[in-house]
Order: C-alpha cells, then structure tokens, then sequence
C-alpha cells in the first residue's frame, strides 16, 4: 500500500493530510474517501488492527483510494499556538474544508466529488460543516460511524464529566496518553472496565498498546462547546442549528452504530440519520456479539461486520 503525506494550511495550523492507495489495484472511476478522527484521537485505529486488515487496508484492498486527515490537535498537525482556545467552528468550518481541498488537489480519482467518513467526533465535525455549506460543498456521500447529533438520552459518565460548561472550558489536561498507558495493566487484568468503550472478548488486548498512540489531550474550549451541546441536546456551531440544516442536505447517508456503544449511545447516533433527507442505518452487534465503540474499527469480526458493508455501500453509490 502506499502512502504519501500532504500539509496544507488552514488558519495558522498546518494539518496532517495522508493519500493511501494500492496503485494496482485502485479504481480511479471511484471517488476518493477521506476520514476524519473523532474526540481525543487520531487516525492510528484507522491505520492499526490488532488481529487483521485495518478500515484504511481493507478499503484501499476493495479499489478505493483513501485518504485521512488530522484536523488541529490531532496527529502530527501543529502551529506554534496550541489548540486550546480551539471549537467546532474551527474544526468544522476551517480544518475541515481545507482538508477536502487537499483532497481534491491530490486525488489521483477522476471524480470531483468526496466520500467522506467521519468517526465519532468526527462525523459531528462534517455534520457541522455540511449544516453550513448545504448547497456550496464538494462531498458525494457521507458516513457517520458511532457519531453523535443530538444527545436525548447521554451516558450518567458522560453527564457528569461535561456537567459544567465553564469548568470544561477552564481545565487543561495533559499527558492524556501517558495517563492510558499507566491504567493499560489495570485495564488488561479488568476488562469488564473497558466495557463502555470497546468488549473486551472480541478484541486482541496484546494490541493495546499500539493502540494508546491514538490518544489526544483535550482542547479546554471545545470541552466547554460539547458541554453546553449535551445539556441542551442540540448541537448549534456560530449560531446555526445543524440538525434542522442538514435536512436540506440531498447527499445519501449511512448511520454505522454500535448496538451497545457507551460513549455515543443508539439514540445520539441514529439522530443524524433521522436528520438526513436520505439515509440508511448499519446496525452493528447482536445478544450474541454486542459490540462498543472502538469495536467498529479494532475488533476480530470487524473486517466482516463493518468493513465489508461499509465498503460495499460506498462502492454502490456510483452504480
């Protein structure tokens, strides 16, 4: 598979924007895929897989060139402020376009348009910026895994972390990663405790590890944005309503969820499909194998219950 990185600009950051393709076997008649990575998190769980292909490997394998972007705060994406004083608008409405830009520049496609993935967070990301670019936006398709619009019924943990907007706002926490890897031995010997996150017995443990790279500090305002966002269920970026605009979007959608995800329950997810003027879901897990959060990107049957719908959806959109 190849790689080649990309760095445009985007209000005083330089993001980190990566093409991954496999020149043999990469169908240019396909549009390319760009995803985004959500809350605290890069794109290492897009790129890893600790027992099997990764989502971008598994993709690129089907024909699709794909891409991925950082937005600030993320990956290797930098500017000599930090992204502390950094929100939706900034995400949404700077990072984002620019981002889509250079995938337009850079795509060896002969579409014009973007499939775009947003991953948790991430999808919020692109819902905002569609909410505000609803006729003038370069997007084909859209996908929404585990990402949350409206929040009828959040999480108690969730609740309660996010309970204050201004104490959100103010607190800088750092060394987030460092934190995981010294909870990772506890996580190990009590799975259960992962449990809101990802099941534990559908996943390789060993990969872990690898996986902590994903990890991010917060951004203190953007904390502060989802806090005011989960006390009032509605998500309003620089004073638009971005559930009642995206009804006006024509774009299909396809709602991916976790039937057991504790950070962005059924509910909160499937609120963006019902936003959609035209919108499939993929439901994801059973009694038998329930599945959580990270479990739509690491998990063993993931390549089975995730990747090949996923890919498969994307595909039929050009037929």
């Amino acid at each position: 598979m190849q790689m080649r990185r990309f760095w445009p600009q985007a209000g005083g950051w330089t993001l980190d924007v990566r093409q991954y393709l496999r020149p043999q076997r990469v169908n240019r008649q396909l549009r390319p895929v760009l995803l985004i990575p959500g809350y605290c998190m890069n794109t290492t769980p897009l790129t890893f897989h600790p027992s099997g292909p990764s989502l971008i490997e598994y993709l690129t394998e089907q024909g699709l060139e794909v891409w991925t972007a950082n937005l600030r705060g993320q990956g290797d994406s930098h500017s000599p402020r930090g992204a502390g004083d950094s929100g939706f608008r900034d995400l949404a409405l700077v990072d984002l376009p620019n981002a889509l830009a250079q995938v337009q520049r850079g795509t060896e496609s002969q579409q014009q348009r973007v499939d775009v993935i947003g991953c948790s967070l991430g999808g919020t990301y692109l819902y905002a910026y569609l909410a505000h670019h609803t006729e003038s936006h370069p997007i084909g398709s859209v996908v929404g895994m585990g990402a949350p619009l409206r929040w009828p019924r959040p999480h108690a943990l969730l609740r309660t972390l996010f309970a204050s907007p201004e104490f959100a706002s103010r607190v800088r926490v750092s060394g987030t990663r460092r934190m995981a890897e010294l909870a990772l031995p506890l996580a190990r010997r009590f799975p259960k405790m992962l449990s809101m996150y990802m099941n534990a017995e559908i996943v390789d443990l060993a990969g872990l590890d690898t996986l902590l790279a994903t990890v991010e500090d917060p951004i203190p305002k953007l904390n502060g944005e989802i806090a005011r966002w989960v006390k009032s269920q509605e998500l309003v970026v620089s004073g638009l309503n971005v559930a009642e605009a995206l009804g006006r979007i024509d774009r299909p959608y396809l709602c991916v969820v976790a039937n057991r995800d504790g950070i962005v329950p059924l509910d909160s997810a499937r609120s963006a499909a019902a936003a959609f003027a035209k919108s499939e879901t993929l439901l994801v897990g059973d009694d038998e194998i329930w599945f959580a959060h990270a479990d739509l990107f690491v998990s063993r049957p993931a390549q089975e219950r995730v990747f090949a719908p996923l890919a498969d959806w994307l595909i039929q959109q050009h037929r």
